[in-house]
């Protein structure tokens, strides 16, 4: 099992940046991918980015070049530093993480609002 505790967001002007940090707790060795979605309104869950334990990315192209995402595999926790933040970026965003083959179980945190304004 694996718990996820996400902290940052907040309420931040468009051009701005935020940090969103996600810690996890419980079996943190058997994590494989550890990443962020994020939710708008009315909308589909969608992956923002992804990071692999050896430290490959992968991003959305909606926030390439603005977005980037980090681990560090001892303490179990992710990163997500976002810059030049645009009113679409407003969303809630989730941690997630991956469990080992075969099972590929995966975890959420509770959420983080992310609200830039124009």
């Amino acid at each position: 099992q694996v718990q996820l505790v996400e902290s940052g967001g907040g309420l931040v002007q468009a051009g701005g940046s935020l940090s969103l940090s996600c810690a996890a707790s419980g079996s943190i060795a058997s994590i494989t991918d550890m990443g962020w979605y994020r939710q708008a309104p009315g909308k589909q869950r969608e992956l923002v980015a992804r990071i692999t334990r050896g430290g490959n990315t992968n991003y959305a192209d909606s926030v390439k070049g603005r977005f980037t995402t980090s681990r560090d595999n001892i303490k179990g926790t992710v990163y997500l530093r976002m810059n030049s933040l645009k009113p679409e970026d407003t969303a809630v965003y989730y941690c997630n993480a991956l469990g080992p083959s075969p099972a590929r179980r995966n975890y959420w945190g509770q959420g983080t609002q992310v609200t830039v304004s124009s």
